[in-house]
Parts: C-alpha cells; sequence; structure tokens
C-alpha cells in the first residue's frame, strides 16, 4: 500500500514546531484607544493564536477633546486604574513586558505627553503614540491575519478618528486618517443637519485620495461590530459570529434606519450591546451609510482583527505570515488534544481520493476537518457531535466564511452522528446549499469510517477508489487489516456509500 503524503502539499510542516515561533505562544497587547482601553492576550498557534484573555475598560478618552484640546479627566482617572491592572495581569501571566500602543485621544490631547509619563511611572509600561497612518497600518495587518492574500479596502473606526488603508495581494497600500470617530462628531456643530454635511466633506476627502475600489471593504472596530450585531437582530441572522458577517448596502441603510427609530435602551438590550457602546452607534451609523455610498465596495465584511492583531502579526516572521491561519490553528489543536496527534494527515490521504473534483477551498476544509475529527473526544459520547458543530461555528477560527463554519461543522458533526435531524442546530443548515450539507455529511461519514481502520498515524493500510459516473464505491484493504473490517466498520462504510449514491466492492491485496 502506499505511504502517507508527508503532509499537506503546499500547507508544508507546521511553524508552530519551531522556536521563532513558539516564541509568539503568548503575546500580550494593549490598546489605548479614544474609546476603549483593551489587553488582549493571544495564546496557541503561531499563526491563529487564541485569545487567551481579554478586558476592555470603556474610558472614553477622546471625548469632548475638539473642545477641551484634553483628555477626558474622567477617563483618564479610568485609563491609568486599567493600567494599573493589566501590569498586574501580566505579571501573574508572566509575559511582562506588554506592547502598549495609544491612537487618536492621546496623540491628539495637549496633555497627552503627561498621561504617557504618568502611566510610565506607575505601571512601568511604555505606551507608544502612534500616528493615523500607522494605526490604519496595523489594523490592515490584523486583517491579514485572518485572511492572508487580501485585497480591498480596510475601515477601521475609533472613538475620535477613522483610518482607511488598501490591500492588495496581501500587503498594505495607501493610508489615511480622518476626524470621523463618533466622539468627534458628537462635538460638530449644527445638530444633525451640521454632523450630516460634516460626515459628507470628510469622506468626500478620503474618496478623492483613496479613489473608488469597487472591492471588499473590511469593516474593523466595535461600532462597527455593534451596528453589525443590530443588523443580525433586524434580520433574524441565526449565527451570532461577528468575524466574517456579510453586510449589504441596502441592509446598512435599512439597520441605519432601525436605529434612528428605536429606543436604544430596548434595542441595545435585545442585542446585548454595552450602554456605553450604544450612545455611540447612531453617531457611526450615518459615517458608514455614507462610506458604503462613497466607495462603493464589491462586498462588505466585518473583521473582528484589527489594530491588537496587526500588532501580533508585526512580530510574526515573514514565512509565518504566508501560512494558513485555518490549517495551522487545527494544526494545533489537533497536537494539543487530539488521542493520536498527526493521524489527522493519515485519516486525510485516505478520504481525499472521494473527493478529487472538489474545489481547493473545500479541500482545505476537508484538510481541517481531518485535523480536529477526534480533538473533541474528551466530550461525552452522546454529545460530540454537538461539541464538534460548536467547536466550528463558534470558535476563533481565522480565515473562514460563516457558510464554511457550517459547512465544516456539519462534517465534524456527521464524525460522530450519522444522522443530523432533530439536533438544536438545525436553523443553521440552510445557510449553506443542500448539495454542500450532502458534501460535508460525506466527509464525515468518511471520517467516521476511516477512523476505525488506522492505528498508526504513517502507513496506509488500505485505500477507497470513488467512480462517481459509475456510481461504485471501492475499499481495498491489505489481508492484515481484514480484522479491523468488522461489522461497526462495515455499517459505516455502507452509510457512506449510501451518501455517494453507489454500490460498494470490497477487496483484499497481499
Amino acid at each position: 500500500m502506499n505511504e502517507v503524503v508527508p503532509d499537506f502539499g503546499p500547507f508544508g510542516r507546521p511553524l508552530f514546531d519551531s522556536p521563532e515561533a513558539r516564541a509568539l505562544a503568548r503575546v500580550g497587547v494593549v490598546d489605548v484607544g479614544s474609546n476603549s482601553v483593551r489587553l488582549v492576550v493571544f495564546d496557541g498557534a503561531a499563526r491563529s493564536p487564541a485569545y487567551f484573555y481579554n478586558e476592555k475598560i470603556m474610558c472614553a478618552l477622546g471625548a469632548h477633546i475638539s473642545e477641551t484640546g484634553r483628555l477626558n479627566p474622567e477617563g483618564r482617572t479610568r485609563a491609568l486604574s486599567a493600567m494599573r491592572r493589566f501590569r498586574a495581569l501580566a505579571d501573574g501571566m508572566g509575559i511582562s513586558p506588554l506592547t502598549a500602543v495609544a491612537t487618536a485621544a492621546v496623540r491628539e490631547a495637549e496633555d497627552g505627553p503627561d498621561f504617557r509619563a504618568e502611566v510610565e511611572r506607575e505601571t512601568g509600561i511604555r505606551l507608544w503614540v502612534i500616528d493615523g497612518t500607522e494605526e490604519a497600518r496595523l489594523s490592515a495587518q490584523g486583517v491579514l491575519l485572518g485572511w492572508p492574500g487580501s485585497y480591498g479596502l480596510v475601515c477601521d473606526i475609533g472613538g475620535a478618528s477613522m483610518e482607511l488603508a488598501e490591500l492588495d495581494d496581501g500587503r498594505v497600500g495607501r493610508r489615511m486618517t480622518s476626524p470621523l470617530g463618533p466622539l468627534r462628531i458628537e462635538d460638530v456643530k449644527g445638530g444633525k443637519s451640521g454632523q450630516k454635511k460634516y460626515i459628507k466633506d470628510e469622506i468626500a476627502k478620503l474618496a478623492d485620495e483613496m479613489g473608488s475600489t469597487g472591492k471588499r471593504l473590511f469593516l474593523v472596530g466595535g461600532s462597527w461590530r455593534a451596528f453589525a450585531r443590530i443588523d443580525m437582530e433586524r434580520r433574524g441572522y441565526p449565527l451570532t459570529v461577528l468575524h466574517e458577517y456579510r453586510l449589504t448596502a441596502s441592509a446598512i441603510q435599512k439597520t441605519a434606519k432601525l436605529i434612528e427609530e428605536s429606543d436604544l435602551d430596548e434595542l441595545r438590550n435585545r442585542c446585548g450591546i454595552s450602554s456605553a457602546r450604544m450612545s455611540l452607534i447612531p453617531l457611526a451609523a450615518p459615517v458608514l451609510k455614507r462610506l458604503v455610498r462613497a466607495f462603493q465596495p464589491r462586498d462588505i465584511t466585518i473583521s473582528s482583527y484589527g489594530i491588537r492583531e496587526g500588532m501580533l502579526y508585526e512580530q510574526m516572521p515573514a514565512p509565518l505570515r504566508q501560512r494558513d491561519p485555518l490549517i495551522e490553528a487545527c494544526r494545533f489543536a489537533e497536537a494539543k488534544d487530539a488521542r493520536v496527534p498527526g493521524f489527522g494527515r493519515t485519516l486525510y490521504a485516505f478520504i481525499r481520493p472521494l473527493f478529487k473534483s472538489a474545489p481547493e477551498g473545500k479541500r482545505r476544509l476537508i484538510r481541517a476537518a481531518c485535523l480536529l475529527h477526534d480533538v473533541s473526544w474528551r466530550a461525552h459520547p452522546d454529545y460530540r457531535h454537538e461539541v464538534c458543530f460548536d467547536l466550528a461555528t463558534r470558535a476563533n477560527l481565522g480565515g473562514l466564511k460563516h457558510s464554511e463554519r457550517i459547512w465544516l461543522g456539519l462534517a465534524l458533526l456527521h464524525r460522530y452522528k450519522s444522522n443530523r435531524d432533530g439536533t438544536r442546530f438545525e436553523h443553521l443548515y440552510d445557510l449553506i446549499p443542500e448539495d454542500d450539507q450532502r458534501q460535508a455529511e460525506a466527509v464525515g461519514k468518511a471520517m467516521r469510517f476511516g477512523a476505525m481502520l488506522w492505528q498508526t498515524t504513517d502507513e496506509l493500510i488500505g485505500e477507497m477508489r470513488f467512480f462517481p459516473k459509475k456510481k461504485r464505491l471501492e475499499l481495498i484493504l491489505t489481508k492484515e487489516a481484514a480484522p479491523l473490517f468488522g461489522e461497526v466498520a462495515e455499517s459505516r462504510f455502507a452509510s457512506l456509500a449510501s451518501v455517494l449514491e453507489s454500490e460498494t466492492d470490497v477487496r483484499y491485496r497481499g
């Protein structure tokens, strides 16, 4: 029989095995923004880390800065308190020193230098103040953490500013900053009409400089995420994962109108949005409407990755940046949690002949499924299929569209359960076409069968061949493997053949 292929083709050897990548295993960053101060600690696979710790304090440092020229006194006190806490947390986690940056409010306030000095004196944290174009670059790099090779326009809205950056083939191009943060718009004179003119004029300047892209628009920032959460509520959208959520120009118009006409307290309670954040949404919504009208993007997507993820990306060696974040995260999960780490590669080699005609995007998902097929084995057997589905659809996995999350979840569900009817996830299945549901089921049942036959990670003791036009599924085993093909294995092979609508042919060699 054939030996297992060395690895997943262009994905190569997992880089988190190298000392250079392991140095990024746990990294802490602090973002001192105009509205919030946040600590994020990344941990896990170097290319696609999980959020080991994530804490945000809404300080509104930039409130009324356009009028006073100074940081909001109450916000400054709260921000300093947060920095003291973050330093103590970092010491406890053993991740000092923290990498900390400050954006529009601190760089523009006349007492910004004094605040920086106070932070360093009180906490030992050196606060790097970055300008608007650097903020735009880091935010765009955060998008690249989740979507290597992306192209389009990144729009990051903060409390006191809004940044734009071009992406082309995974590289950051032109960048601009503007005073279009909600805290700045709030101070514009002339009420709503004055704010509307201000927004129109500022976005016209951006459009003149950047030009209309007609490509994808990536929306970064808490106000955009909150807007998307309201859009989900309006639509009754069943998968409340904000990352990679897609909006349309029409949906933005409808949701902006809903915000304008709703009781904000009632709306925020329905959507689970904080009162501090909700107060900014009516100011941010007109910006988004005008932005979409000016740039006319091909599609619009929410990115939960931004400046903090961009700071991590900044520290990555160049080869690591080119890795697929989904595959790296799945490899890390397998190495950490599977009963037989490395078996996912063997399993993929075994089931791959069934899906020769699948496009590369689907083959990538099949690789991911094989790596994740056993990471939930500690769950109760009656609930493994649910744990697997939740893992795929809710986990922090980069490089996944919502439809791909559902596909991957269904494949993993069928790894442990033959029938998907009657589960608590049925309302999500219709997010992908029936043909995709059936293909995910076939992948899951192929994994379910293959997991019964292989005891090692480095040699195939059988192979499958699939002839879709002839509707024939062949299984060829070595004689040594014959004892493994027992009653349960036969039943699972028959179930696989059924979803492929094929007759079976089992043969032995050697």
